[in-house]
């Protein structure tokens, strides 16, 4: 299996495992957990599960100091995303969230045009503007359903900092592998958040004191954390920023899969037009990173010529 394919496929799986944060999340709010208490010990058990790893391993935890002050800007970038993505569950239906969520491949790709000059192809806004419009189409608006303004401002901080931390991931001259790079980027976090809710009055660390809390803790800490994260960072480094946030599409796509199984959604025409773009948009940049363009092209052409002009 080539790099491009087995990084096509991690970026895959990183945004699907992505996806599922709402879910562990609403559950927990559900029971009584605040915003803080819930990052704390997604994050919590997510450090101990790749220490775990690490000591199996026998991966080295030791950093030089420039690695430290790269993975201090991942962990703050990373907590200030998932803070402000898990508060906006507050103020918007957690779909929403999701869907607005999606803006940041289009901010991981204008800075990597501004700042580094990456070359944006053709295919890559072909299907940019194509996951968008599936993404439109996966919003349904209603009268019991606004958009507050605070929550949007939340998800977009949130998009944001997600751009800037694929941004650093694959411009980092760091070099560890990526369990270990996760494991300190979610130490971070877990001392950030812990901070946050010692400093703020409204948010406190509360404990855990249900199975169901428990069981949706550890669920959060390893989907959307661990698996999410890992494969995150192996497909920024084989297939590059881009592609991997354009992938990110499958994230809402994976937030109404979730809901019409599990909370019973209805599941409309609008839906299904909006997953087929989305699933569309994905598959051409799966085929444009396997094949050239103008080889498909060629190809295309050559049977276009191939077909008799007046065949009935």
């Amino acid at each position: 299996m080539s790099t491009k394919v087995k990084g096509t496929i991690l970026g895959i799986v990183s945004a699907v495992s992505y996806g599922t944060n709402p879910l562990g999340a609403l559950y927990l709010y559900r029971e009584g957990l605040n915003s803080s208490s819930v990052l704390f010990y997604r994050f919590l058990f997510a450090v101990i599960i790749l220490a775990g790893i690490m000591w199996v391993q026998h991966q080295s935890f030791r950093l030089s100091r420039k690695e430290l002050k790269t993975l201090a800007t991942l962990g703050i970038l990373f907590a200030v995303s998932s803070l402000t993505f898990y508060t906006s569950f507050h103020y918007l239906d957690a779909g929403i969230a999701a869907t607005i969520l999606f803006v940041y491949p289009i901010m991981v790709a204008v800075i990597m045009a501004l700042f580094f000059k990456e070359h944006l192809s053709g295919v890559s806004v072909f299907s940019i503007l194509l996951a968008l419009s599936g993404i439109a189409l996966l919003y349904r608006g209603g009268s019991s359903v606004g958009l507050n303004t605070t929550g949007v401002v939340l998800v977009l901080v949130s998009a944001l900092t997600y751009a800037l931390y694929m941004v650093v991931v694959n411009r980092s001259s760091i070099v560890m592998s990526s369990i270990k790079l996760t494991f300190y980027v979610l130490l971070v976090c877990m001392v950030a958040i812990a901070l946050q809710a010692s400093l703020g009055s409204h948010t406190p660390l509360q404990p855990l004191t249900t199975p169901r809390m428990w069981f949706f803790s550890i669920m959060l800490a390893l989907v959307p954390t661990v698996i999410s994260l890992v494969t995150m960072t192996q497909a920024v480094h084989a297939i590059g920023s881009t592609p991997t946030a354009i992938m990110g599409a499958l994230e809402p796509l994976t937030a109404v899969v979730v809901g019409v199984t599990v909370f019973g959604e209805a599941f409309t025409l609008r839906l299904g037009i909006g997953i087929f773009m989305i699933l569309v948009a994905v598959l051409l940049i799966i085929a444009s990173k396997a094949i050239p363009v103008h080889k498909v092209a060629t190809v295309i052409g050559h049977a276009l010529r191939s077909v008799p002009l007046h065949r009935r």
